[in-house]
C-alpha cells in the first residue's frame, strides 16, 4: 500500500512539474536558439488581429523513411517548440495547429493545395514539412519545406512570414545596374525562341530572387532622367553611366529616397568579353565608381587602390596561400552602432577599394560638408591599401606579387560607409541635355538623314536637402554576387554561404525602418570558435609548411645538379652520367618520401590532439551531472549534520 502511494505522488509530481516546466523554461543553449530574439517579440507585440500557424509534419511517414528523412525529426522538434515559444510571447493572438497529414486525408489535400513540397516514400505515404501562416482576412504565406540549409534561419523566416502577413504593402526596390543582375527579363515567347536558337535564357542573381520575395523589385536602366516611384534604390556596379543618370541618382538622393551604392575598383563578376581576335586582347575596365556624387557625400574611392590585410587574406584554392585583396572579415570588422552589422559574423569581399573620407564639395562657393559618417565595415587594424598599376596586376592573381606589394598599416582601412546629413547637389548649375528636333516640314523628302538635335540646360530641382539623407556604400560588389555568397546545395536550390547576403538586405531593412527583422537575421548565421582546435590545426600546418618548403629546396637543388652535371658533361660519358643522375634521383625521392612520412606524422598527432581535446570534453560532460549531483549531496549532508549537532547542543542544554 505504501509502495502504490509514492508511485502516485512520483506521477503527480511528474505531471505537475512538466506543467509548471512550460511556463517556466531555461534555455541553456549557447546560442540561446529557444529565445525569441528582441526583434521577433516586436513584430508579435504589433500584432493587432489573430493569426494561425499550421506546422506540417508528416511524423508517421517520417518513421518509414529513409535514413535522410528520419534526421527531421529532431529538426521538427526544434521548429515545433521554436513555434510554442512564438504562441506564448503572442499573448493569445496566435494560434498554433500541428498537422500530420496522412494520405488521402482532408490534412493531405490541404498540404497540396498550399502547395507544400512533397517528397514521396512509399506508394501511398508523402512526406511534408511545410509551414502556413493565415490571417483572420484570408492573407496566407507559405514556407514550402524547411530545408536545412535554413535551419540556422529559422527564426527569421518564420518572423518574416507573420511580418508579411500582416503588413498590407510591400516595399518596392529599384535596381540600376551595369551588370545582368536582373537576367535576361523576358516575356515566355522571347524565352522560348532563345530556347530554339540553342540559347538558355540567364537568370538573376540569386539576390535579386531573395529581394523579389520580400519587396517589390523593379529594374532602373542605365540611361534614365528620372527616378521615382521606388523607396529605396540599388545601385550595383555603376560603370561608364551618362552624366544624366548621375543626375538623376543626385536629385532621388536629395528629395529623400533611401540608396544603397556598391561600387568596386576591381569587379570579377564584370568579365570582360571574349575579344574577336585571341592574339590581340582588349583591355576593357572592370572598375566603377560614383566619385562625382560621393565626394558631395563626404567619401571618394581611389583608383587602382584596393584594401588589403594578412590576417584576413583567403585563397582563391585549397592549398594556395592567402590573396591579401581576398578579405574573409569577422567579428571586429562590423560595426556595432548599425543594426546592419552588428550581429554578423563572416563576409567575403574580393578586392574591395578603400572609402576614404572627402573633405569640401567639389563647388568651391558651396557650403561645408554636413555629414554623419559611420564606417560599417573595416579591416583589422593591420589592414592597409595596395595600390597596383595596372588592371592586369589583379586579373592574373598572383598571391606572391600582392603580399610583396602589402605593408601592414596602424588603422582599419573602411569599406563600408553610413552616410546621413543634408546633402548638397553635385550639379549646382545642371547639366547639358541634347533633345531631338522636329521638323517643321513632316513631308519634306530630301530632309537630312541625321536627327536633329539641339542642346537644353537642365537645373536641379534641389540643390540642398532639407531632410537627412541616408546613403549606404559598399566599396565591393562581388559579395553579393551568386560565385561569393551562394553555392548549390544538395536539394538543387541556392544555399546561402556566411553572411554576405545578410550584409545587404540588412542595410535595405535599416533604411527602410524595418530593424526588427534585422535583428533576427543577423543572429541566424553565426560560427562558433574553437580556439584550442584552431590553434593545434595552424600549428601543424606550419610544421607541414616547414617540410614542403624544405621538399621543394631539395628540388631545385637537385635540378640545379642535373643542369650543372648536363653542362660539363663531355662525349663519351653519356652512360657514366646516366648511372649519376639515377643514383642521385633515387637518392632524392628517398628524402621526399621521408619528408613525407614526417609530414603525415606530423598531421597525425595534430590530429590525435583534436580527438584527445574532444575525448577530454566528452569525458567532462559524461561526469558533470554525477559531480554536480554529489556536490549537492554533500552540501545537504553538511547541512543536516550541522542542523543535527544544533538540535543536540540545543537539547543538552535543556
Amino acid at each position: 500500500m505504501g509502495a502504490m502511494l509514492v508511485l502516485v505522488i512520483t506521477l503527480a509530481a511528474i505531471s505537475i512539474c512538466q506543467d509548471i516546466g512550460k511556463r517556466f523554461k531555461i534555455d541553456i543553449t549557447d546560442q540561446k536558439l529557444y529565445t525569441l530574439s528582441d526583434g521577433t517579440k516586436a513584430i508579435l507585440a504589433k500584432l493587432n488581429q489573430p493569426i494561425t500557424a499550421k506546422l506540417f509534419y508528416a511524423e508517421t511517414a517520417a518513421l518509414k523513411g529513409p535514413d535522410q528523412i528520419r534526421f527531421f525529426n529532431n529538426y521538427y522538434q526544434f521548429v515545433r517548440a521554436l513555434l510554442e515559444e512564438y504562441v506564448a510571447v503572442s499573448k493569445g493572438m496566435l494560434k498554433l495547429e500541428v498537422i500530420d497529414p496522412r494520405p488521402f486525408s482532408e490534412e493531405e489535400a490541404e498540404a497540396v493545395r498550399y502547395d507544400l513540397q512533397k517528397f514521396p516514400i512509399t506508394q501511398e505515404e508523402s512526406f511534408f514539412f511545410g509551414l502556413v501562416i493565415k490571417t483572420q482576412f484570408g492573407v496566407e504565406k507559405v514556407i514550402k519545406f524547411f530545408s536545412p540549409d535554413r535551419q540556422n534561419f529559422v527564426e527569421y523566416d518564420i518572423s518574416y512570414l507573420i511580418d508579411t502577413a500582416i503588413t498590407r504593402e510591400k516595399s518596392k526596390i529599384g535596381i540600376l545596374s551595369s551588370l545582368p543582375v536582373m537576367g535576361d527579363d523576358m516575356t515566355g515567347y522571347m524565352a522560348q525562341m532563345m530556347r530554339m536558337q540553342g540559347r538558355q535564357p540567364k537568370g538573376a542573381w540569386t539576390i535579386v530572387e531573395q529581394l523579389r520575395r520580400q519587396y517589390e523589385v523593379k529594374q532602373v536602366p542605365t540611361d534614365v532622367n528620372d527616378i521615382n516611384d521606388v523607396d529605396i534604390l540599388l545601385v550595383i556596379h555603376p560603370k561608364d553611366l551618362p552624366e544624366r543618370t548621375v543626375f538623376a541618382i543626385d536629385q532621388y538622393v536629395l528629395k529623400g529616397g533611401r540608396t544603397i551604392l556598391c561600387v568596386d575598383p576591381h569587379c570579377l563578376s564584370d568579365t570582360p568579353a571574349q575579344p574577336q581576335n585571341p592574339m590581340m586582347p582588349q583591355q576593357q575596365s572592370q572598375k566603377s565608381d560614383l566619385n562625382a556624387l560621393t565626394v558631395n557625400w563626404g567619401v571618394t574611392m581611389p583608383d587602382n587602390t584596393i584594401a588589403g590585410d594578412l590576417n584576413l587574406a583567403l585563397a582563391a584554392r585549397m592549398g594556395e596561400d592567402g590573396i591579401v585583396g581576398f578579405l574573409g572579415l569577422r567579428p571586429g570588422c562590423f560595426s556595432k552602432e548599425s543594426v546592419s552589422t552588428a550581429e554578423l559574423n563572416q563576409v567575403t569581399f574580393l578586392y574591395a577599394g578603400a572609402l576614404n573620407e572627402a573633405g569640401e564639395p567639389m563647388d568651391p562657393n558651396a557650403p561645408p560638408l554636413d555629414v554623419k559618417r559611420t564606417p560599417l565595415v573595416t579591416t583589422t587594424d593591420q589592414g592597409n591599401t595596395i595600390r597596383v598599376d595596372s588592371p592586369y596586376e589583379l586579373m592574373f592573381r598572383d598571391p606572391a606579387i600582392l603580399r610583396n606589394k602589402f605593408t601592414p598599416g596602424v588603422k582599419p582601412v573602411i569599406m563600408g560607409y553610413l552616410l546621413t546629413g543634408k546633402f548638397k547637389t553635385a550639379f549646382p548649375n545642371g547639366i547639358a541635355v541634347e533633345i531631338p528636333v522636329e521638323s517643321d516640314d513632316a513631308g519634306d523628302e530630301n530632309k537630312d538623314e541625321e536627327e536633329k538635335t539641339t542642346t537644353k540646360l537642365i537645373k536641379p530641382e534641389i540643390t540642398r536637402a532639407v531632410e537627412d539623407c541616408a546613403v549606404i556604400v559598399f566599396s565591393d560588389v562581388d559579395f553579393i554576387s551568386d560565385m561569393v555568397a551562394y553555392r548549390e546545395s544538395f536539394f538543387g536550390s541556392k544555399m546561402v554561404v556566411g553572411d554576405n547576403s545578410a550584409l545587404l538586405l540588412n542595410a535595405i531593412d535599416e533604411l527602410s525602418g524595418s530593424s526588427d527583422l534585422v535583428s533576427i537575421r543577423s543572429r541566424g548565421n553565426f560560427r562558433r570558435p574553437f580556439g584550442v582546435v584552431d590553434a593545434i590545426e595552424k600549428e601543424a600546418q606550419e610544421k607541414t609548411a616547414e617540410k614542403m618548403k624544405a621538399v621543394e629546396a631539395e628540388i631545385a637543388a637537385y635540378n640545379a645538379d642535373l643542369q650543372k652535371m648536363l653542362a660539363s658533361a663531355k662525349e663519351g660519358d653519356e652512360e657514366v652520367l646516366g648511372n649519376a643522375i639515377i643514383k642521385q634521383r633515387r637518392d632524392l625521392e628517398q628524402r621526399i618520401y621521408d619528408a613525407e612520412r614526417q609530414k603525415r606524422v606530423i598531421r597525425m598527432q595534430g590530429r590525435e590532439g583534436i580527438d584527445g581535446l574532444g575525448r577530454k570534453l566528452q569525458r567532462l560532460n559524461t561526469l558533470m551531472i554525477p559531480i554536480a549531483v554529489l556536490i549537492v549531496a554533500i552540501a545537504v549532508g553538511l547541512r543536516r549534520s550541522s542542523r543535527k549537532r544544533h538540535y543536540i547542543s540545543h537539547a543538552s542544554d535543556a
